[in-house]
């Protein structure tokens, strides 16, 4: 049997427009629940069902596999429509088998891991419930709009550690058969789980306070978790890095460059923390080698250009004894998508162009060349995996 995952992404939202390919944590906020599906090995396909011509794009621009867009009808993509809808519109029109899972994931929900849903698909696999949510545990005391409590004695009142708390969605997702969806019309049914996640999941995507705090939690919880990796060696690119890609020149004609102080108090930092330091650049100047010195990296490579980062990169590696997986490398042009792509830590600044901020797993910071972003990375991402 199949099991497949079905993310409902429509263009029409009143609070936020276009929200579910608004910028979050460096990516349009429907990235993360496909990359989360994408992960999750038990998953065979995931469905993207969308309205909008724009959000189909950007979807197919992750370059994800195992992911298709199915074009939902408009009708059902409405501020009224419910999501089972939009469901049973595409049941109609896929052939499927009865006994398949299928795996309705919001994607207002970025917070959400493929350890979450392995771990969801595992209780559904074992037949002992019919369907399975995601929920929460909260510990909070709720009330009726008439003054009465619901959840607890508030004439004694229990301390937080031992009370028993009650659950509640967090519409992370769901999970039923397609033939008992198509029965009852319902995302769930018959003998329902509860799958756990953590609290700090409970986030909706309404407002723009929402958002603020959801991508607090999200670099908190969820993206170290994701880069937890054996970080050997640190390299940077310099113009559009370490440098904002202006151009100046001195009366005389004599080049300059602005650098960031913040960035070689980050290059220290990492040194410090026993990770080799490196520059890879296009450039040829004596002024880059005077600023490599002042940084002290292990390696300066000049004169790179196009595969010729990422050979001097799988240079420095076997000189080192590690691998392309044990790289952290910060770029912003197309010279540098090579490189990006292969490193098994892969960041870049906000302005970088499109197609490296649109590399799979890339993380995009939010200072642009030349504000300090290699400091911004060391403090947001590597400070926490070192």
């Amino acid at each position: 049997m199949k099991t497949i995952a079905f993310i409902p992404v429509r263009g029409g939202s009143k609070s936020i427009p276009l929200k579910n390919i608004k910028e979050f944590c460096g990516k349009p906020l429907v990235y993360w629940t496909i990359k989360a599906a994408v992960e999750t090995k038990s998953i065979d396909e995931v469905i993207i069902a969308t309205d909008h011509e724009q959000i189909e794009t950007e979807v197919n621009s992750f370059g994800f596999n195992k992911v298709s867009v199915y074009r939902r009808n408009s009708s059902n993509a409405q501020d009224s429509s419910s999501t089972e809808s939009v469901i049973l519109e595409y049941l109609e029109v896929r052939e499927l088998d009865k006994k398949d899972a299928f795996v309705l994931i919001q994607a207002t929900s970025p917070l959400l891991s493929a350890k979450d849903l392995t771990a969801g698909i595992k209780m559904f696999d074992k037949q002992e419930y019919d369907s399975v949510l995601s929920c929460v545990l909260s510990k909070r005391f709720f009330w009726k709009g008439n003054g009465d409590p619901i959840n607890y004695d508030p004439y004694s009142r229990p301390r937080r550690q031992d009370f028993e708390g009650i659950y509640m969605e967090n519409g992370a997702f769901y999970i039923n058969t397609v033939g008992k969806i198509k029965e009852s019309s319902n995302r769930l049914s018959g003998n329902i789980g509860i799958c756990l996640m953590p609290e700090y999941t409970d986030v909706e995507l309404d407002e723009e306070d929402d958002w603020q705090r959801a991508e607090i939690l999200m670099k908190k919880y969820i993206l170290p978790e994701q880069t937890k990796k054996k970080i050997r060696l640190f390299i940077s690119d310099i113009d559009g890095v370490l440098t904002d890609a202006g151009m100046y020149y001195s009366e005389n004609g004599d080049e300059l460059k602005k650098f960031n102080t913040h960035d070689g108090m980050a290059f220290q930092l990492i040194r410090e923390s026993g990770v080799k330091t490196a520059i890879i650049t296009s450039e040829n100047t004596e002024l880059v080698k005077r600023r490599a010195d002042k940084l002290k990296v292990d390696y300066l490579y000049q004169g790179k250009r196009d595969g010729g980062k990422l050979s001097a990169a799988l240079e420095i590696c076997e000189k080192e004894g590690v691998t392309i997986e044990d790289v952290a490398y910060i770029g912003d042009d197309i010279n540098c998508f090579e490189l990006l792509s292969a490193v098994g830590l892969a960041a870049c600044p906000s302005n970088a162009l499109r197609k490296i901020r649109n590399i799979p797993g890339i993380i995009k910071l939010s200072r642009k060349g030349g504000e300090g972003v290699v400091r911004e990375f060391y403090e947001e991402v590597l400070a926490k995996i070192l």
